[in-house]
């Protein structure tokens, strides 16, 4: 069983009718026990990082997925649930993330349009069985304002040009998360969603 877990924002409903495309089976919840007992975890995301923290603490699932994530268990994070992996967001300042890779997540500077929003393309900076057969240059669906530097340049998976190059992918072991989102990103992304459920 996935566990999908629920902060209160995201765009849960779109995981939902991906999932349920794929007929995987699945649970949104708020509860740390059924992360506890799932075998992998979503945490998706539409939002604003300081308040995703506050719910994820609150509810006591920040240290419950703190804990799967160090323990091994497959890991997915969509667009908010990739920064939630840094320890800290400019978007809220004094607010700490899980803390899980070392870096902080970043406002795009500049005379772009704010938010990044629609399609843009990816590169593949290494392999990774999530995106087998997927091409470099394969466009998915974006909306964001901030990204993440990580400190660790090796886990980073895919980046992406949007007035500068920024990192839109990452996967260390367990732990793939994209700031793009799978679930609205058609075909391709369904790819992506099929091979980390099965």
């Amino acid at each position: 069983m996935i566990a999908v877990v629920d902060y209160g924002a995201g765009n849960i409903k779109s995981v939902q009718n991906a999932l349920e495309h794929l007929g995987a089976e699945y649970r949104v919840t708020q509860n740390p026990k059924a992360i506890r007992k799932a075998s992998k975890i979503i945490l998706p995301g539409v939002g604003n990082f300081g308040a995703a923290m506050k719910v994820l603490n609150s509810k006591g699932l920040s240290g419950e997925l703190i804990r799967a994530i160090k323990g091994g268990k497959p890991y997915l994070g969509i667009c908010l649930g990739l920064q939630l992996l840094f320890e800290e967001s400019e978007e809220t300042k004094g607010i700490k993330g899980l803390g899980i890779f070392k870096g902080k997540v970043i406002r795009f500077r500049g005379k772009m349009k704010i938010p990044h929003m629609g399609w843009n393309s990816i590169k593949k900076r290494k392999d990774s069985g999530l995106l087998e057969g997927i091409d470099n240059g394969s466009y998915f669906y974006f909306v964001h304002s901030f990204y993440p530097e990580p400190k660790d340049k090796k886990i980073i998976l895919t980046t992406t040009n949007y007035g500068k190059e920024f990192v839109s992918g990452i996967e260390h072991k367990n732990i793939s998360a994209f700031q793009f989102h799978p679930e609205k990103s058609g075909e391709i992304g369904i790819k992506i969603l099929k091979r980390f459920c099965r």
